[in-house]
């Protein structure tokens, strides 16, 4: 596959950009646009190449920048309020930006180092991080066990390795990559998505979120120079924890988005009907009570998803206006009972909106079921079984969550 080159491989910060023009006139028409050819594009497995570059022109991956810097300053509920409307537009073009948006929220963290401040301003600029972190040689999920090193080569480095569930590094500019070096210190690089040696294989087969970018990265003598290491730590060093709250609270605002898509598919399902039942309440589909009583709960399902994500966002803007550790934990609260519950709703109404349209709202032509499988891949990423048993916990014990990456 052809990869688009990467927007800038430059570590000249230079002035600040205008903060971006991310208002409404400019992101209605452009989420429009990106939902016109959703469906088609799920069906053909066309790449959203086009749909990204759209929104990388717009500087969409500004927004959290602070405007200073010359990003937007979104708080996480603006933040999560577009993802919910580009969920619904198209969540694998959604999906494909969750890690630019972890990676800008890391540095926020600390804004005011030299290495934020230059990969802030590259944000700034348009520029879009994806992430290769994963390895499938790890038995343990979330370890932070890395097979990838990084070994000196005169002033820089080599980096090799193999990485999957690499989302959204198909249409990233730079990709951030975890390894060991040979003392055994854990590092994180960032090097350009078309840099020599670096392999991003389009072998994602998941039955949903299908367009992400989520497949193998290979890398192999990829020259990573000394600028581009972002972090090194002990590889026993503490982590901070509850760290990944905004990355599974982004997913659960998917989900949230595909509710709202239900919706709009359910009613023009709805309308477009022109044979009913002997046995129905009305002859016209359109105006059968027990229809519109299927669309009315998915409706509010689809209201209540959102209310819960940003219920949530704010606690992680909380946290963010006051760091510590007792936010932090509640904001991970906050974000992993959101999961729990819309996971749950996302998942009931992708099945009950087929009850609208009868036998041809199966027809694969019609679309209906990546809904079903969009939402059934985004809630197995961190499994509810274990967010739930750690919120009763916490409920019955006072037990904190974990503080691993995943809460």
């Amino acid at each position: 596959m052809t990869h688009p080159p990467a927007t800038s491989t430059s570590t000249d910060m230079g002035p600040a950009p205008a903060p971006p023009d991310v208002g409404d006139a400019v992101l209605a028409p452009l989420l429009a646009r990106i939902a016109e050819g959703a469906a088609r594009r799920d069906q053909e497995r066309t790449h959203p190449f086009t749909e990204i570059a759209a929104l990388k022109a717009a500087r969409v991956g500004a927004v959290r920048v602070p405007r200073p810097l010359g990003g937007a300053g979104w708080s996480v509920r603006s933040l999560l309020t577009f993802v919910i409307r580009l969920g619904e537009a198209d969540p694998n073009v959604a999906h494909a930006l969750r890690n630019h948006y972890a990676f800008v929220d890391g540095l926020l963290r600390d804004p005011g180092t030299v290495t934020a401040r230059r990969w802030l301003g590259e944000a700034a600029r348009g520029t879009v991080f994806g992430s290769a972190a994963t390895e499938l040689s790890s038995g343990t999920v979330g370890a932070q066990q890395f097979r990838t090193t990084l070994t000196p080569d005169g002033s820089g480095y080599r980096l090799n390795g193999t990485k999957f569930y690499s989302t959204g590094s198909l249409y990233a500019d730079w990709i951030t990559v975890p390894a060991v070096t040979p003392e055994g210190d854990v590092v994180t690089v960032a090097v350009p998505g078309d840099r020599t040696g670096v392999h991003r294989d389009d072998d994602w087969d998941g039955i949903g979120q299908r367009l992400t970018g989520t497949g193998t990265t290979r890398l192999e003598r990829v020259r990573v120079e000394a600028d581009e290491v972002l972090s090194r730590r002990a590889a026993d060093a503490p982590r901070t924890p509850h760290r990944g709250a905004l990355s599974q609270l982004y997913l659960t605002a998917v989900v949230a988005g595909i509710l709202r898509g239900i919706v709009a598919d359910g009613a023009a399902v709805l309308r477009s009907r022109r044979r009913t039942y002997a046995h129905a309440h009305a002859d016209s589909p359109a105006d059968d009570p027990l229809l519109q009583l299927t669309i009315g709960q998915i409706d509010s399902a689809a209201y209540a998803a959102q209310a819960t994500v940003l219920a949530a966002a704010d606690a992680l803007d909380a946290h963010a206006e006051h760091p510590g550790e007792e936010l932090a934990h509640e904001a991970s609260l906050h974000a992993s009972r959101a999961k729990i519950v819309v996971d749950r709703l996302g998942l009931q109404a992708a099945s009950a909106v087929f009850d609208v349209g009868g036998a041809s709202a199966t027809a694969r032509g019609a679309g209906l079921d990546r809904h079903w499988r969009n939402i059934r891949t985004l809630a197995s990423h961190n499994p509810g079984a274990y967010k739930a048993q750690a919120i009763g916990d916490h409920a019955v014990n006072g037990t904190p969550l974990p503080p691993s990456g995943f809460f």
